[in-house]
């Protein structure tokens, strides 16, 4: 064997498997076309908070943020700035990424800023409150 990888059959060669790695193995999207979206979460001091990579998007007309029941789902569409033929690995069309929210998020005071091709999104969770209530026992 001078120098060449064998591979097992019925595996793709490494560089598209590299490639399922970046865009999610082939039949796991619910629709064609579509891009994930990378993130960021976290959850500290009552404050969920998720950061999402998007750049080249104007926000006000590229972006749709939106919560229903306790989801929170990001939309974002890039169009392709120039109609020559050329080579491109930047992706273009229409991305989506939807998260489940902490238990206790308000999703109607959210809150989103886009900086230097970043989404943030701020989500308030109040700490739910764990009293202990005793129920006193009545003898019958």
């Amino acid at each position: 064997m001078s120098g060449m990888i064998e591979r097992l059959p019925g595996w793709p060669p490494l560089p598209e498997l590299f490639g399922w790695i970046e865009t999610g193995f082939p039949g796991v999207h619910t629709a064609p076309g579509l891009h994930g979206i990378r993130i960021e979460e976290r959850l500290t001091d009552g404050t969920y908070v998720l950061r999402a990579e998007l750049p080249g998007i104007d926000p006000a007309k590229d972006a749709e943020i939106s919560v229903t029941e306790g989801v929170l789902t990001l939309r974002a569409e890039r169009g392709e700035e120039s109609t020559e033929k050329h080579h491109t690995e930047f992706r273009y069309g229409t991305f989506t990424r939807a998260v489940r929210l902490p238990a206790g998020a308000q999703g109607d005071d959210a809150t989103a800023e886009y900086k230097d091709g970043v989404l943030t999104i701020t989500v308030p969770v109040p700490e739910a409150k764990t009293g202990t209530r005793t129920i006193p026992v009545r003898n019958a």
